[in-house]
This record gives structure tokens, sequence and C-alpha cells, in this order.
């Protein structure tokens, strides 16, 4: 195995390329990685699929064959020769077992993985291949890449470049356009901002206000989706996902006249809701508040590894708003329609709003003046005190494969993140897969998943009558 200590101990001026505030931020006291996970339909050849995955990983970002250097309180990278075998781990499970048994130990081995540290001793990703059948793929591609490297949109954009299209490898990706709501509904809105221009203005400086407020002071109480538990991102959490079809979502939206988004927070809200009646805890007791992760790039879609590089779209670009969540007693008669119209209310009043975009320059700002260390406090804190995090990625309408090998299903999580709950929605294929990571001692996320796919067939089956 080949180790980065000798570049580390002789480099000196030259060579060092400093890091982006914004990754600096993110490998601070908050420390993230996203986890790309690609599933296989059939068993992974590993000689064949490292062929693609050498030629092009490397190329995406320096940072990609580059080591962390900490100098004068900054953070730097420096290039270093990589030896792509050390970043592949390939894990052995014993012999002979049933794909639900290999789940078992997937699911496990995933726990693990999200809680290691990467090392700085070396460039920060890691490829994990697993060659065991589980009950959804018959071979499973993990990518661990540190959050340092580039925000959701460009390590998932990174993965996308690599995986080709499976019908025909030489056409480009394509990518579904933002959704969203029905006609006369946009139209509403424009009337709307067009003549509620001090509404704007009170709801911006509300929502900075509450936000800031919400992070220095009161936060979210323990309640049945957040534990409290100091260094929370250090305890094991367990990963599942609810995988919904858009063109139910589609029919729903078009049903009831909302949009896709509005659809899909409400069912993660009223998830949430049954799941607390079932396992007997109260929701209505405390706040619970959601925090919106945002992409600021105003892109539609994902761009080719050439035009992120040449475009300087890689990076991290990101920006974050509160979202209250809406509670209802145990003896109040809601459905799934209840909470997606709650949803639409809420969206609809933060599209009023240009909190998404001053929160951003307030970040810019902290560190220009207070440094990244302070802007990393900041955003830890604002995580840790809410209840639940939801991010959201466009994928490919096609379908995906690598090396010959068809992918069923792409989705991704985050680790590392200071909560007891998060949501990680990305598309793909005309599927919509909603992640649920959830604190091991505190949320049992199969029964979390199983309330919402309850709910959305329900609805589903209302919208067909």
């Amino acid at each position: 195995m080949a180790t980065y200590q000798s570049e580390l101990a002789k480099f000196g001026e030259e060579g060092l390329e400093p890091m982006h505030p914004s990754s600096q931020c993110l490998n601070a006291q908050l420390s993230l990685c996203i986890i790309g996970i690609a599933e296989s339909e059939i068993p992974i050849d590993v000689d064949k699929i490292m062929v693609p995955l050498k030629s092009d990983l490397l190329l995406v970002s320096p940072g990609f064959s580059s080591v962390v250097v900490r100098k004068n309180g900054q953070q730097w990278w420096k290039r270093v020769e990589v030896q792509f075998e050390d970043h592949v781990v390939i894990p052995t499970f014993p012999p002979g077992l049933s794909p639900e048994s290999y789940t078992k130990h997937y699911d496990e081995y995933f726990s693990k993985i999200s809680l290691d540290k990467l090392p700085e001793t070396r460039p920060l990703w890691e490829l994990h291949i697993i060659k065991y059948p589980t009950q959804t793929a018959a071979g499973t591609l993990v990518f661990k890449m540190h959050h340092a490297l580039g925000d959701g949109f460009s390590i998932m954009g990174a993965i996308f470049s690599m995986l080709k299209r499976a019908d025909n490898p030489s056409l480009p990706l394509t990518f579904p356009s933002a959704t969203s709501a029905p006609k006369e509904i946009v139209k509403e809105n424009i009337v709307k901002t067009s003549l509620g221009l001090v509404s704007r203005c009170f709801n911006t400086v509300f929502d900075i206000a509450h936000s800031m407020m919400h992070t220095a002071w009161y936060g979210d109480s323990p309640n049945p989706i957040r534990s409290g538990t100091p260094s929370v991102e250090y305890s094991p959490m367990h990963t599942t996902r609810v995988i919904l079809s858009l063109d139910d979502i589609r029919k729903v939206q078009s049903k009831i006249h909302v949009s896709v988004n509005d659809v899909v927070v409400g069912m993660i809200f009223y998830g949430i809701h049954l799941y607390s009646k079932k396992v007997g805890k109260s929701l209505t007791e405390s706040q619970k508040t959601a925090l919106v992760v945002l992409n600021t790039r105003m892109l539609n879609g994902y761009r080719n590894l050439d035009e992120m590089l040449e475009k300087n779209l890689w990076g991290n670009k990101f920006s974050f708003i509160h979202i209250p969540m809406p509670t209802h007693s145990d003896g109040e008669k809601v459905d799934l329609k209840t909470f997606i119209l709650e949803a639409r209310k809420i969206i609809q009043r933060n599209r009023n709003s240009m909190a998404v975009l001053l929160n951003g320059l307030l970040l810019a700002l902290m560190d220009k003046f207070q440094g990244s260390e302070a802007v990393s406090k900041y955003v830890y804190t604002t995580m840790n005190k809410c209840s639940v995090c939801v991010s959201n990625l466009i994928g490919p309408k096609e379908k995906l494969a690598i090396a010959d090998h068809p992918i069923s299903n792409i989705y991704f999580t985050v680790a590392g993140v200071p909560m007891s709950l998060i949501f990680p929605v990305i598309s793909y294929m005309g599927k919509l897969t909603i992640g649920i990571s959830g604190e091991k001692k505190l949320i049992d996320t199969q029964l979390l998943a199983s309330c919402m796919n309850e709910a959305f067939k329900k609805i589903v089956e209302e919208t067909a009558m």
C-alpha cells in the first residue's frame, strides 16, 4: 500500500493550490462525505469495471489526485501521484449466503464505512465494490467522496459522467427539466410576485432573522426524530430508501394541482407523522424544523466532465432554508393530501422570499471576515439544531451502465451530518428515490419507509378513482 507521508513531509510553497473557502468549511468541525450508490443488475466483474473508473475519475478535478495540506490556518491542495488501487476496497463476506443475509452484511458494512474518516494522508475518496448479491442488486458500487471535493451537484455529476447510457454509450445523458406547478398556479405566483414586493421583503427579513435565531438560540428540542445526542454525527446510522414512480407522482400532482416538490415534501412530513404515531410518541409537544439544503447554481441539469471543468462549475455552491414542519394532534383526522397541501403553502411562502440567496451571502461574508472555521461551526450548529435535513438532485432519464454492467438504481446519502435523520432525494430513469438515513438507536428507518410507502400507495389509488 502506498502512502503519501513523504509527500506531506517534503513539499514547499510550490505546488500548493488554495482550497476554496466553501470546501474548507466542510473539512473542519463540520466534515461531510457524499456517498453515491450504484446498483448493478449483473454480478460485478472487477477487472472489467476498473478500466473506465481509472480512466475517468482522476480527470474530474485536481482534488481527486491531491492531498489536504494545513498551513497558516488555511487548507491547500497538494498534487500527488495516485495509486488507484489504494482507494479501492473489496470487502469479504461469508460465502454461500442468501440475498437476504447478504443484505444484512451490506447494511452493517455501509453503516461502518459511513462513520469511517477518510485519511488526509491520501486523496479524499474511496470506491467500495460489493460483489455479493443483495435483495436489490447483483452487485453494488459505493463511491465515498469528501464534500471538500465538491457538492452533490459536482460529485453526482462526476459519477454520471463515468457511467454511460446503456442503450448507446456515445449519446449524451438527458435530464428532466425542473418540475413546476400547473400553469394556473405559476400565473398566480407571477401576479403575486409582481404585486407583492413589500411582502417579499418582509418574508426575507423574517426568514433570515428566524434562521439566525434558530441557530444561535432556541433550536429544536429532542423529539422522536431528533435525539439531541452530542456529536450525533459519530453515531451509527442505518440507510434505506423509498422508490416511487414519477408517473404516479405526476398523477397526484395533476389531481390536486400542486408541484412534484409539494408531493415529495408532503410525503416526507406525513411519513414522519405516521411514524411517530406508530411508535407511540407525539410530535406536537415541541417545534420541529426541516433544513432544506439547496444548490445555488442556476443550471438546468448536469453537464459532462469537459463542460463542468471548462465553465468552472465544479466546487461547493450551496445555501439552506429553515422550514417549519406541520404537526397535528393524534385526534385530528389528516391524510397525505392534507400534508401535501400544507407543504405547498409552506413552499409557496418560501418562494416569496430571498432568504436562500441571502443565506449564501451571509456565509460568504462570514468567511471573509471570520474565516472558514467560523463558517464551519455556524453550518454545523445550523444543522445540529434542526430535526430533519432534505436535499434534492436530478438524475438522468436513461438507464446507465458501466463496462457493460447495467445500473438498476442509483441514489446517494451524506455521512457526517450532525443530525438524526436526513432525506436525500434523487430521480433516475422515471423513478424517484427518497433515501432515509436515520440514527440507529433512535429511528426505525424500515418502519418509516413503510409508513411513506403505504401513504403514497393509498393516495395513488384514490387519484385513480
